[in-house]
Parts: structure tokens; sequence; C-alpha cells
């Protein structure tokens, strides 16, 4: 059973910057796609990135492209998400998720995916 663990959440100021981290721990945890969900009070939850395991080809939402990044340590089961240029929008419970494969899912069936973090919470102040 592959569990996650994030870390890195707290509260920031407008174009601050933070980086949430997100470890997998399990037998075949380094096998899996990971990536980062957030929820913000009061709206769904949204999918914000994702890399795959062998190519490491990175997917993002169009609302943090180019202030995102996420990036993997396959040694260490380990991924990333540096977030620059944060706004109060960004503010959220930021998940990790884990699957066996990338795909549509991750868009429109999140809830399916196999293994969820506990989140840890974003707060980006004006």
């Amino acid at each position: 059973q592959v569990q996650l663990v994030e870390t890195g959440g707290g509260l920031v100021q407008a174009g601050g910057s933070l980086r949430l981290s997100c470890a997998a721990s399990g037998r075949t945890a380094g096998n899996y796609a990971m990536g980062w969900f957030r929820q913000a009070s009061g709206k769904e939850r949204e999918f914000v990135a994702a890399i795959t395991w062998g190519s490491g080809n990175s997917y993002y939402a169009n609302s943090v492209k180019g202030r995102f990044t996420i990036a993997r340590d396959n040694a260490q089961n380990t991924i990333y998400l540096q977030m620059n240029s944060l706004n109060p929008e960004d503010t959220a419970v930021y998940y990790c998720a884990a699957d066996r494969s990338f795909g549509s899912m991750w868009y429109k069936e999140s809830q399916n995916l196999e293994v969820w973090g506990q989140g840890t919470p974003v707060t980006v102040s004006s």
C-alpha cells in the first residue's frame, strides 16, 4: 500500500513563493504517476499539476502554468511543487495524489485516483 505525506504548506504574502513536497512510501511507490490538487474553501477540488513516473512528463492547469513547477526525485519517491508569484486565489488545501497511470481520470474523475495524501494548507495574504 502506497502512502503519501505532504509538507511545506504555510502562510505567504502575495507575490511570494512556497515549495510543497510529497513523499511516497510503499513497495511500488516509484511506479506511480504523482501530482497535486487543491481545494479552496467552498469550492470543488481542482487539478493543479502532475508528473509521470517513467518519462517525467509534466502537466499543469492553465491557472498555474508559468508560475508553478512540478518535479520528482525518483530515488527519493518524492515530488515537489514550486509555487512562485502566488496570489490570494491560490489559497487552498493542497493534496498530493498518486495513481499507476496518468490520464483523463486526473482531470475528470480524480476521486478515483488510487492514493491521496492528507493535505497541506496554503494561505496567500494580499
